[in-house]
């Protein structure tokens, strides 16, 4: 039976731990979704969950793809904020990307 693609997303999501972060792109690839970064975009942008952990969702370079002076920009920093994450203009630093499942059981790459 297939999962569908939004649960998938979703759980994706979800796994992420607290104080860790994810970049779009490789939400979607944990998915079984590689290069459907913008439908995790586009599926964040109609989240009504409040449990779902979005502000852990950043752009691959470590950005929050909100406009500075925005509620949600302000709202994604202050919730990495309260889980550690050192957010510096707009920029998650000092905090690697949740490991893969690869990175779980074979180790870091070299």
């Amino acid at each position: 039976m297939k999962t569908d693609p939004s649960d998938r997303i979703l759980a994706a999501i979800r796994a992420i731990p607290r104080g860790q972060v994810a970049g779009y792109g490789e939400v979607a690839r944990r998915a079984g979704l590689p290069g459907r970064a913008r439908m995790v975009a586009r599926l964040l942008s109609h989240n009504d969950d409040p449990r779902l952990p979005w502000h852990r969702v950043l752009r691959s370079d470590g950005r929050i793809a909100f406009p500075p002076d925005s509620p949600q920009f302000a709202e994604q920093s202050q919730r990495l904020r309260a889980e550690g994450v050192r957010v510096e203009a707009g920029r998650v630093r000092g905090v690697r990307a949740a490991p893969t499942l690869d990175e779980q059981v074979w180790g870091l790459p070299d």
